[in-house]
């Protein structure tokens, strides 16, 4: 009889027999049982209220796998549950997929898999199909994963990056650049006198209160790759506005910026995984951010600038010393697989 009791992953786990199921029945359905996945068909038939749709998928390959504050697995989950929510949807329903290297540990798969198990939950998400593939040793680093969602628009909510207009004002939740940091000291072995923790989190919770305090809400977006500076632009250049920020409103914590200063990286440019950034009628700002502050990832929220009609199409930031600098789109990626 063949060996079934495995503590790594091997090619026969991807091959559609008898590990396959077993990897399926012990350490996933146990994770996200629910009735559409548990029939395990090739796809899931799903109920959705009437009103517009929002489609989102994304795919993390994040090095190292787990880092301060979070690991791939929550960090997927949350992920495509805020690329969701940041059109102003609820999320509802998600898919998986998982691409194996051969040799994975299954201890350190199903750590990962309780993860997202926690994140989904906490999200008021469910995950109701997916797939898993095993490739070759050194095909891939560990485990990658793919995960896709569906969730629905309100009737009444019109958020998108070509809303902005002039006077809007720009509101962001929280401190900036901790995802990206904490897992570059983790990855090159910095170490300072506080840990820095990722920041993933969901935010579908808290773009319900920004809603509640108002459907109009112009834009959302939450600054991952390339950050606030990346988001900004794209802001400006999509409604053809122009964006004024203040250096003395943004915030950063003191431990992060110490760590950005010592890498030499700017961290209007580093990656976030649980803030969000908003453009929202000026009358409208003061309840929008009150809603903000009232959930516990944005406790920290504050209004970081406005929308302007000079400098078309390009993000200005005056500086803690008056002077004035344009913040552009980053040429590349400073810190490569981050989510």
């Amino acid at each position: 009889m063949p060996i079934i009791n495995h503590q790594t992953v091997q090619m026969a786990h991807g091959a559609g027999g008898k590990l396959s199921a077993e990897l399926i029945e012990k350490f996933i359905l146990p994770r996200f049982a629910n009735e559409a996945l548990n029939r395990l068909e090739d796809q899931a038939t799903l109920a959705l209220p009437a009103g517009k749709v929002a489609f989102s998928t994304d795919t993390f390959v994040v090095s190292p796998i787990f880092f301060p504050g979070g690991d791939i697995g929550d960090l997927a989950i949350n992920g495509t549950v805020n690329d969701l929510a940041m059109s102003g949807a609820t999320p509802l329903y998600l898919s998986v997929g998982f691409v194996l290297e051969e040799g994975f540990s299954l201890e350190a798969f199903h750590r990962v898999l309780i993860s997202m198990e926690n994140a989904a939950k906490n999200a008021g998400v469910r995950v109701v199909t997916g797939d898993t593939k095993v490739v070759g040793k050194n095909s891939c680093d560990k485990i990658f994963i793919n995960t896709s969602g569906i969730g629905v628009i309100a009737a009444g909510v019109s958020i998108s990056c070509k809303n902005l207009v002039p006077g809007d004002k720009i509101l962001i939740s929280g401190s900036l650049a901790e995802h990206g940091m904490a897992v570059m000291t983790k990855r090159e072995g910095l170490s300072f006198q506080s840990e820095i923790l990722s920041d993933t989190a969901p935010l579908c919770k808290m773009v319900e209160k920004m809603l509640a305090a108002t459907p109009e809400i112009h834009a959302m977006r939450d600054p991952t790759r390339g950050g606030l500076a990346t988001t900004l632009n794209e802001f400006a250049k999509s409604s053809q506005v122009g964006i004024k920020i203040y250096e003395e409103k943004v915030p950063v914590r003191d431990d992060v910026r110490g760590a950005c200063e010592m890498l030499g990286i700017d961290p209007l440019y580093v990656a976030n995984e649980g803030k969000l950034v908003a453009a929202v009628p000026a009358e409208k700002a003061d309840a929008v951010l009150a809603a903000m502050r009232a959930d516990k990832f944005g406790e920290a929220a504050c209004i970081v600038g406005e929308v302007t009609s000079s400098h078309t199409g390009m993000v200005v930031m005056q500086t803690r010393l008056g002077a004035n600098r344009i913040v552009d789109m980053p040429l590349g990626e400073q810190l490569p697989r981050i989510c």
